[in-house]
C-alpha cells in the first residue's frame, strides 16, 4: 500500500493535478489491485508530491521498456542502452549497504533490513536528466529518511554522501577510465531528510533492473539525475561536504546541489524545455518546471540561497 502525506503536509486530494496508480498499471491489473486492497479494508493513495501542481495533463508514466532501455550507468558505457545491453553478468544479491560515519549505529545492513517488504511504498516520480530529457517513474522504496533514523543521527552530521558498487569485472565501462570510479554523489542532511528523498527498490512493482541501479538507488525527483546514485553499497553520514564524481569533473557544467531549474542553462544548452522519453519527435518536448514539479514541497530548503548559483 502506498504512503500517505506525512503529518501536517497537504493531501494529494488538494492536487489540481496527479499520478495515479490507474495511469500505471494496465486496466485489469489496476482493477485486481483495488479489489485485494478493498477485501484488506486499505486505501489506496500516493505520497505528497507524486503529482505536483502544474503537472501536465499528458504526464503518463512511461513503459517499464523505456525505463529500463534508456539510461545514463556509466558503469556499463556510455551508451543510453549499454546498461541493458551489457548489465547481464551483474549480480545485484545477495546486497548489503554500509551506513556510516556520524551514526550511532553504524553497520552492514542487508537490502530486507533496508528496505523490508511491509515498509515499502509506490512513489510516482518525474525523472529529469541534465541533458534534457525527462521520463515518468512509478518507482518502490523506502523514504531514506527512515533508514537514517535508525542508524541514529549524531549531532554533527551535516552531509550524506553515498558510493556506488565498484566491480569492473562485472561493469565493462568501469574498466574504460570514462569517470572515477566508484561512483560517488552526496546531499545536504536536511535534503536527504525529506519525505520525497527515496531509497528505490523496484519499478512498476517489480525488482529493479540492472539498468535502473539494481539492487537499490537513490531518487531525489526535484534534482537532476546524475545526484540520484545508483547500486549504493555505502552511505556515510559526515560534517563536511563531501566530493561527488560529476561535479570534481566538470564543475562549471554539474553543480554540487544540481536543482532542476528552467532558468538556469547548461553552458552547452538550454534547460528551458525537455524531451519526454516516449512522446515522439514532434511531441515529446514540454517546458521544464520548477524543480521538476515540486517547488512546494522543496522550495523552502532553499530559502535565501541564490537559485542562478550553485555553490
Amino acid at each position: 500500500m502506498a504512503a500517505r502525506p506525512a503529518s501536517g503536509q497537504a493531501s494529494w486530494k488538494d492536487e489540481p493535478m496527479r499520478l495515479d496508480w490507474s495511469d500505471v498499471t494496465p486496466e485489469a491489473v489496476f482493477m485486481n489491485r483495488r479489489a485485494f486492497l478493498a477485501a484488506a479494508g486499505a486505501t489506496l493513495a500516493l505520497p505528497q508530491g507524486a503529482g505536483a501542481a502544474g503537472a501536465p495533463a499528458e504526464d503518463k508514466p512511461n513503459t517499464l521498456d523505456e525505463i529500463t532501455h534508456y539510461n545514463n550507468f556509466y558503469e556499463f558505457g556510455t551508451g543510453k542502452t549499454d546498461p541493458a545491453e551489457y548489465g547481464g553478468s551483474f549480480q545485484p544479491l545477495p546486497w548489503s549497504v554500509q551506513v556510516d560515519g556520524l551514526v550511532d549505529r553504524p553497520g552492514s545492513r542487508a537490502l530486507d533490513e533496508i528496505a523490508p517488504a511491509r515498509a515499502v511504498e509506490d512513489r510516482i516520480y518525474r525523472l529529469r536528466c541534465v541533458e534534457g530529457w525527462s521520463m515518468v517513474i512509478p518507482w518502490n522504496g523506502v523514504p531514506l529518511a527512515g533508514v537514517l533514523k535508525a542508524a541514529g543521527v549524531q549531532a554533527g552530521a551535516k552531509w550524506v554522501a553515498f558510493t556506488s558498487v565498484l566491480r569492473p569485472e562485472q561493469m565493462p565501462g568501469q574498466r574504460r577510465g570514462v569517470l572515477d570510479f566508484p561512483y560517488v554523489e552526496a546531499l545536504r542532511l536536511d535534503e536527504a531528510m525529506h519525505p520525497l528523498t527515496l531509497l528505490a527498490t523496484g519499478v512498476y512493482g517489480k525488482p529493479l533492473a540492472v539498468a535502473n541501479g539494481a539492487p537499490i538507488r537513490l531518487v531525489v525527483p526535484w534534482k537532476y539525475g546524475f545526484k540520484s546514485a545508483k547500486s549504493i553499497t555505502r552511505i556515510t553520514l559526515t560534517d563536511t561536504r563531501p566530493p561527488t564524481t560529476w561535479n570534481m569533473l566538470q564543475p562549471r557544467e554539474y553543480g554540487f546541489y544540481a536543482n532542476v531549474n528552467p532558468d538556469v542553462d547548461h553552458p552547452r544548452w538550454s534547460q528551458a524545455s525537455e524531451r519526454r522519453i516516449g512522446g515522439g519527435l514532434l511531441g515529446g518536448r514540454r517546458p521544464t518546471l520548477m524543480f521538476n514539479g515540486y517547488a512546494d514541497q522543496v522550495a523552502s530548503l532553499y530559502a535565501g540561497m541564490d537559485l542562478a548559483r550553485d555553490y
